[in-house]
């Protein structure tokens, strides 16, 4: 339970203002189909952490030693610097379904590859070497996701302009650094 509650906070709280959450507020914007956009980031959601988190985990299968995980730990203080870069996305680009492709499929492309190198796919990957549930954190980074992308869509606009993005930036930047001293001190011995 653990792998599953961490993972989907520090997901929900990194993805506030974050390039995908900005890409479903303007796919909600410019589709106003709301229902083939939540599918199409669940599934690519879905996707693509599975993946981060299987390459996580198979990571911290083979490296094992102390030095990886002072890496991994080092990793989520890091992401706590990133958090607090907010993401830009250009809404005058011009957006629009390819021809023979839906909302859905436009979303799941999309949404897939923005996601990649993002930084929640790299706590992703973070999170899948830190615990030994892949499961757990696919579902947890997953259940982040849509925590805060469903909203981006249903709300748009109205959501942005109510949300103090930068107070939920603090807060993700705030969870990621503790984390990373959390298993600093453990690997330390300092906590036990």
């Amino acid at each position: 339970m653990e792998a599953l509650f961490t993972s989907a906070a520090l997901v929900a709280l990194a993805e506030m203002g974050d390039k995908t959450q900005l890409l479903a507020m303007l796919l909600a914007t410019r589709f106003r189909k709301p229902v083939p956009i939540i599918l199409g980031i669940l599934v690519a959601t879905i996707a693509n952490h599975f993946l981060a988190a299987l390459l996580g985990h198979s990571i911290a299968g083979v490296l094992t030693q102390d030095w990886f995980r002072y890496a991994v730990a080092l990793s989520f203080i890091a992401m706590a610097a990133w958090t607090l870069v907010p993401d830009k996305i250009d809404e005058d680009a011009p957006l629009k379904a390819p021809s023979k492709a839906g909302v859905f499929v436009t979303t799941l492309v999309a949404f897939f590859l923005v996601e990649m190198g993002d930084k929640t796919q790299v706590a992703t990957i973070a999170l899948g070497a830190r615990f030994d549930n892949l499961v757990a954190v696919t579902i947890g980074t997953t259940l982040g996701m849509m925590l805060a992308n469903v909203p981006a869509v249903l709300f748009g606009e109205a959501l942005a302009k109510k949300v103090p993005m930068r107070a939920l930036q603090v807060g993700a930047a705030l969870l990621f650094l503790l984390l990373g001293l959390w298993m600093i001190a453990d690997l330390a011995g300092w906590i036990g």
